[in-house]
């Protein structure tokens, strides 16, 4: 399996390489050459999978056994979700009026991302063990990678992390389950700005290829193909748990509601689509509507300003994998793809063609909710179930009963739920509700902690860069002491 740009100018690498480049060179991202394609009998037999074996048969199809062989790769992924709270990894609950909920929160962190980077984290150590190599790994976070990517790696002796985390703009809980982690190997800076302008510095420091090449470099952000790779499971997991009969021909579809930011689940359900998955994707986003004006208007242009919301994890301007979605939909365009993305970069706006907002809007709707629209749900949805939704998951709730109120015919609908109520106290109040805090987030409150500030005025590029190069050095320290 080879990987190419979006953008059609780097040279095609296989899943190793995609693995550790994040950006390929010329900017674009990395997506599969050729996507398989699953017949009615390969679906019929994933149907009743667990969720880690559809992750095991996904990736399977797109790393290769030359890469890592079979039983090695169901391993690492084994080893992945071993520390998962729930003994099926992600659980689909059933609530009243069809309302069904798919719960990728039972990881570590309590949220969704702990799915795709525990595995991430696992295929990078595969590589970095055989070849005797040390990374870096540098994230910026609206909330949850962070986290996510710093309990993937952890005390691993081949990887540094260093996480940059838009302070005040996240919860509390948050904020403390990165910076209460004081191994070695891990280093956050609280940035004084939102997630979009933290993201400059990374793109600087990523822009100098010869010193992303010197230091080992990557990112783990959901620009990473392997985090979209695991991701697609999800869309599988609900299509087999919610679709009524697999016996009918056409099969019949299912729609998944995406409470999306940066548009990583929602690039991984197109994918699925493509390969034969019969979904009806629903991109469902707060206040910060871009993904939604795109679908509805193809209008792909930044706001005046992010709007803080309930659902800070998608206060999101940029969403960079709708680049994914966009080469995907116009049939592998790089051209078309480059020139769209550059003018978008150059001006920060840009109308999708005619053909590909056509295209867009057929794979999928769209919706944008409100904080009232987000507190009325997750208030709704505990006085008919007794269950509690984090305000990202109530974005997608939201739509499921902004539907069925209407009295709309509609297929079996399931709603992804990313977090876990828990990381999110302040909305739970917010909605008038009680927040139900496991015993193990209340402890970070007594932790200790580390941050390093990254002040306005601060040059945080400067910053960035003396950091990677003084892990450089320690890195060369270690090396030259290191037993012969």
């Amino acid at each position: 399996m080879w990987y190419v740009s979006t953008r059609g100018m780097a040279p095609r690498v296989n899943f190793e390489g995609a693995l550790f480049s994040g950006y390929a060179s010329d900017g674009g991202l990395f997506m599969p050459e050729e996507l398989p394609q699953l017949g009615i009998e390969t679906l019929h037999q994933w149907s009743a999978l667990s969720y880690p074996s559809l992750v095991k048969e996904l990736c399977t199809l797109f790393i290769g056994p030359e890469l890592i062989p079979k039983e090695v790769l169901n391993d690492l992924i084994d080893r992945a979700f071993s520390r998962f709270r729930h003994r099926e990894v992600v659980h689909l609950s059933r609530l009243r009026n069809g309302l069904n909920v798919l719960e990728l929160w039972h990881g570590a962190t309590y949220a969704f991302k702990d799915l795709s980077l525990c595995c991430t984290a696992q295929f990078l150590q595969y590589f970095l063990e055989k070849k005797e190599k040390h990374i870096t790994v540098v994230v910026g976070t609206s909330g949850d990678t962070g986290s996510a990517a710093i309990e993937s790696v952890q005390g691993a002796k081949n990887i540094d992390i260093i996480v940059l985390l838009p302070k005040g703009h996240c919860t509390k809980i948050q904020e403390l389950q990165m910076t209460t982690v004081l191994r070695e190997n891990v280093h956050v800076f609280g940035v004084e700005g939102n997630s979009d302008e933290l993201d400059e510095p990374i793109k600087a420091v990523f822009a100098d290829v010869a010193f992303v090449k010197k230091h080992n470099l990557m990112s783990l952000n959901s620009i990473n193909w392997a985090r979209v790779l695991v991701q697609m499971a999800h869309h599988f997991f609900a299509y087999f748990r919610c679709a009524p009969s697999l016996d009918t021909c056409p099969l019949p579809p299912v729609e998944v509601v995406v409470p999306t930011g940066a548009a990583g689940n929602l690039a991984a359900g197109c994918i699925a689509q493509k390969m034969g998955l019969p979904i009806r994707l629903v991109a469902a986003v707060n206040h910060n509507d871009i993904i939604h004006r795109t679908v509805q208007q193809g209008d792909f242009s930044l706001s005046a300003a992010i709007e803080p919301t309930l659902a800070s994890a998608m206060d999101i301007q940029v969403p960079y994998n709708m680049e994914r979605i966009f080469w995907l939909l116009s049939g592998s365009d790089s051209q078309g793809t480059r020139t769209l993305m550059e003018q978008f970069e150059r001006t920060q706006s840009m109308s999708l063609p005619k053909e590909l907002h056509s295209k867009l809007s057929g794979a999928m709707t769209s919706e944008s909710m409100s904080d009232e629209a987000i507190t009325w749900t997750m208030s709704r949805c505990w006085e008919e179930n007794q269950y509690l939704l984090c305000p990202h998951s109530a974005v997608a709730v939201g739509y499921h009963y902004q539907q069925t109120d209407r009295q709309q015919p509609s297929f079996p609908r399931c709603c992804l739920a990313p977090a876990s109520a828990a990381k999110f106290p302040e909305a739970v109040l917010a909605a008038g509700l009680t927040p139900e805090t496991p015993a193990e987030i209340l402890a970070l409150e007594l932790k200790e902690t580390r941050c390093t500030p990254m002040r306005k005025g601060d040059d945080w590029t400067l910053m960035l860069r003396d950091t990677i190069e003084s892990l450089g050095w320690q890195q060369r320290g270690h090396f030259l002491n290191a037993p012969k």
